[in-house]
């Protein structure tokens, strides 16, 4: 090995290893056990939420596979049918063309060529973070076979009466021109004014007031409503008003929906232009007057006096000549949340378009669809970790709305569905099947559908669709087999949904529809909802605030200069440009170090919990790198204490206390681990692992084998030697889920050493527990010599004392198992704390002024003469009585707790009655030792 660790050569020489040999391919061995990749968009870079949730997949990929089972981690990448056509778009700009200069089929043609030449970023930059995914069957959702299966799906729904087209309010992006799902609109708080305009009633002296942040769409009221039980108002119920401007008569309607403690009560209705003005008009049969063009003009709907107007043009139009009617009564300031596009920035309209939609919420769409995918949560078939977010999953199924699938895009999977020349719609997987299955003969020449389908609805079938449903023969993605559905079947379900909470709507509520009525069975067994990562403040990252952070930039280090660039350069206010930079000269004034892929990914381990949000620090990152560079030396300390060729395995049993308590340590580690790996308690697994690894392995059983090591019984030595690296080679594989590169490096030098003939750390077995044996009297043992030790070694830390200096060592009291191993241990309590052979003090005998630590009744003490200040070692034992003070404390408060030890179990409740003890003991050792002192 060589001498310091550097992870840029490792990384990248496994990882070409691990692609090329196949490692990551299912094995056919065990049960099977798949994990589908959330598809990121073709467009996309790693960001740290990606490098956060492919890590927590990665550990458990490789966790099943080397427990056995026959894993297969299906991966590929969604067309993001938005966010491509726009680069595409954006590229025809600076060429001074549009989409509509092309045509439809060059169009396409040139987002293919992109796809080809950029569409890999992001899967490259994850084989950076060391993914053990099966590129060989790495699927694309316009792949053949991929749109082959939306085809059919589609088809199928709309001929069981389940997808329908229909004249509905969506949201509309004016810019892009399409509609766009709820998930593509950010709410967005924003400045604004609430104005108060007059509605006079018709052949009256009375007016009615309403209050609106839109006043342009006013032009298209169809009624005003009030509350059916406000007195104020009980009288116009019926009676008509003159809208102001257009002069046309509309009704004063009654509807529970109004709030008649809020603004004036009444509340203006344009059924045509906001979501719950349509549902109002659906309930009153109000005729929804549309006032705008797609492009946000107004139309020819409205007077002519605003006709081709833009919408935020004509609202200075439209106030302006209300107040010189006088009808406009106030004008105030109003915070509002704003509803805009994340791929365009426009401000979405709510817009009367014809659309596609699936059936969700008729009895016949509920029944076929809907009620199946909450009963699988219910019955619990599906499972969420944390359990908390299945309330979300069941009340947004619960109070679901028609799917609108349709998108005015030429990039994606264009509906499959002809017109003839009367308007007659066919459906069919092309043309011709659509003509087969006609129920009336076609008039003319028929004309495909332009719209393409939401992303969302092949995202849909990504868990079956990707196994090749529904072709029984070989898939072929550029003459390789991806999938073959009477063979890749059997890992459907998946074994776990690992995702973010903000598409539990829109993606996983989803799957499971299509998935049970296409296969009947559910898409996964579990979904883990993952954290959202924010700045160590907890502030969500934001390139604006100038806190975002890419992973390849903590995996490979940058400089500061580059790194200002690369976070100011998409900056267009200068504002916050500077703003930015000035925050990262700051935060980083050196740069981000290189921390290396297995440190990030260590990192993102121990943060992974069951909260919300997970604050990543870049220093606890350098920490985890500081313990994989302790690994690397340990690794070579055992090593360099090992004979040339294989190690020859010792005929007995461990010969040493010390091997026996850290194999026995060793047992309980990895129990916890497994434990954790089923309950997707990542952050304690890796917490169990590095306290085993740094503390016990590290710095206690390494100090610990010195002596057998450098001494004269060579049983012992070749014992000790052995299981240092039985140990390490065990721990290794324990820690290769989440530290993968420099596992495999440290392995591949390790397991020549006790013959070991594998080609990877990834091919080795799970360890097995049974297989490690336990020894809890030797536990007891060692720990009373960790706790003897440590108390030496804090006194001579806290008085200064020469680390090398040899001091003498006085016991006192205990009992006689204390003494009994004291004479055991007498010689490495000496060698590893740099002491003189340990002296006992008889009970009555004078003592001379010491320092000391107490071990159970146990004390340790340390003489002061010649070595340490009289008055620091009252200061020292005072501070020690008063932490142990505050210990006994909390267990009193625990205890005192009728509820705690009513419901906690009997063995916690004796075990925190059992600590008071222990540090009653300790307490009263340590106030006789202060007595002692004067």
């Amino acid at each position: 090995m060589e001498k310091s660790f550097e992870p840029r050569p490792i990384e990248s020489k496994w990882y070409a290893c691990w692609e090329q040999s196949g490692v990551f391919q299912p094995s056919g061995q065990g049960e099977p056990y798949c994990i589908q990749l959330p598809p990121p968009n073709v467009t996309g870079t790693l960001h740290m939420g990606h490098a956060f949730q492919q890590t927590v997949m990665d550990m458990l990929i490789r966790y099943q596979r080397m427990r056995g089972l026959n894993t297969l981690w299906q991966v590929g990448t969604d067309h993001a049918g938005i966010a491509t056509q726009k680069i595409v778009e954006n590229q025809l700009a600076v060429e001074s063309k549009t989409r509509h200069d092309l045509g439809r089929e060059p169009f396409v043609e040139r987002v293919w060529q992109w796809k080809e030449e950029s569409g890999s970023t992001i899967t490259n930059q994850m084989r950076r973070l060391g993914v053990a995914a099966d590129w060989s069957r790495e699927r694309f959702t316009m792949d053949e076979g991929l749109s082959a299966a939306v085809r059919k799906v589609f088809v199928e729904w709309y001929r069981a009466g389940l997808i329908y087209r229909g004249n509905r309010l969506v949201n509309w992006d004016p810019v892009l021109g399409t509609a766009v799902s709820d998930l593509e609109v950010n709410n967005v708080e924003r400045d604004g004014h609430m104005w108060s305009i007059r509605y006079p009633v018709t052949d009256s002296n009375e007016s009615l007031v309403v209050a609106t942040t839109r006043p342009e769409t006013m032009l298209g009221d169809a009624a005003v409503a009030v509350h059916p039980e406000d007195e104020r108002y009980q009288h116009l119920i019926g009676k008509t008003l003159t809208l102001p401007l257009a002069g046309r008569q509309i009704p004063v309607i009654a509807d529970d929906y109004v709030d008649r403690e809020f603004g004036t009560g009444c509340v203006k209705i344009t059924p045509a232009h906001d979501f719950n003005d349509y549902a109002i008009g659906q309930r009153h049969k109000l005729a929804p007057i549309e006032i705008f063009t797609l492009d946000a003009k107004v139309n020819t709907n409205a007077p002519a006096k605003y006709q081709g107007m833009d919408r935020y043009e004509a609202r200075k139009v439209v106030l302006a000549d209300l107040d010189a009617a006088g009808l406009l009564v106030e004008t105030k300031p109003h915070k509002l949340q704003v509803p805009v596009s994340q791929r365009s920035d426009a401000v979405i309209e709510p817009m009367l378009t014809d659309q596609w939609f699936v059936d969700l919420t008729s009895e016949k769409g509920r029944t076929a669809i809907t009620e199946p995918a909450l009963n699988a949560v219910r019955s619990g078939d599906i499972k969420f970790v944390p359990e908390n977010w299945t309330t979300t999953y069941t009340q947004w199924l619960e109070n679901i709305q028609d799917w609108c699938i349709s998108r005015q895009l030429w990039w994606g999977h264009r509906i499959p569905a002809w017109y003839d020349e009367a308007g007659n719609i066919f459906v069919g997987e092309d043309e011709a099947d659509a003509r087969k299955l006609a129920s009336v003969e076609p008039v003319g020449k028929l004309k495909q559908d332009e719209d393409v389908l939401d992303t969302w609805f092949s995202s849909a079938l990504w868990p079956f669709s990707t196994l090749g449903w529904p072709f029984d023969g070989a898939v072929k993605n550029d003459d390789k087999v991806v999938a073959n559905w009477q063979h890749d079947k059997i890992f459907l379900p998946s074994a776990v949904l690992v995702t973010g909470f903000d598409i539990i709507f829109f993606w996983v509520a989803r799957m499971v529809m299509a998935t049970l009525y296409f296969t009947g069975k559910v898409p996964f067994r579990e979904v883990y909802i993952n954290a959202i990562v924010r700045d160590a403040e907890g502030q969500k990252m934001s390139k604006s605030k100038g806190n975002t952070l890419d992973p390849l930039d903590l995996i490979d280090g940058i400089e500061l200069e580059p790194l200002v660039e690369k976070s100011t350069k998409s900056l267009l206010i200068p504002q916050v440009r500077e703003k930015v930079e000035k925050r990262i000269r700051k935060d980083y004034p050196q740069g981000i170090p290189a921390i290396g892929t297995d440190a990030l990914r260590f990192t993102f381990a121990a943060l992974a919990s069951y909260s919300r949000t997970i604050n990543f620090d870049i220093k606890r990152a350098e920490g985890y790198k500081a313990f994989c560079n302790k690994l690397w030396n340990a690794a070579r300390f055992v090593l360099m204490n090992l004979p040339e060729g294989e190690l020859p395995a010792p005929a007995g049993a461990p010969v040493t206390e010390a091997e026996r308590w850290i194999l026995t340590r060793l047992k309980q580690t990895l129990a916890e681990v497994e434990q954790h790996f089923v309950t997707y308690r990542f952050d304690l697994l890796a917490q169990a692992l590095y306290e085993f690894v740094w503390n016990e392995y590290c710095d206690w059983f390494l100090e610990l084998s010195k002596p057998a090591l450098n001494g004269d019984d060579a049983i012992a030595a070749a014992s000790t030697r052995h299981t240092l690296l039985v140990v390490l080679e065990t721990v290794l594989r324990a820690l290769h889920p989440i530290v993968p590169f420099i596992t495999e490096e440290i392995w591949q030098s390790v397991a020549p050493k006790l013959g070991i003939k594998a080609d990877s750390i990834l091919l080795r077995a799970w360890p097995n527990t049974n297989d490690i044996p336990a020894d809890e009297a030797a536990t007891a043992e060692i720990e009373w010599f960790k706790n003897v030790l440590s108390g030496i070694r804090r006194i001579r830390a806290e008085m200064n004392i020469a680390p090398g200096k040899v001091i003498p060592l006085l016991l006192a009291d205990g009992d006689a198992s204390d003494r009994a191993r004291e004479a055991k241990f007498a010689a490495q309590i000496s060698f590893l704390a740099r002491v003189e052979a340990p002296q006992w003090i008889e009970s009555g005998a004078d003592e001379p002024a010491a320092a000391a630590a107490v071990v159970g009744s146990l004390r340790v003490l340390i003489p002061l003469a010649g070595l340490i200040d009289l008055g620091a070692e009252k200061a020292r034992l005072a501070k020690e009585i008063g932490r142990i003070e505050g210990e006994i404390k909390k267990c009193e408060s625990k205890l005192g707790n009728a509820n705690f030890v009513a419901n906690a179990p009997a063995e916690v409740v004796a075990q925190e009655r059992q600590r008071i003890a222990d540090w009653g003991t300790q307490l009263g050792a340590l106030r006789e030792q202060m007595l002692k002192l004067g």
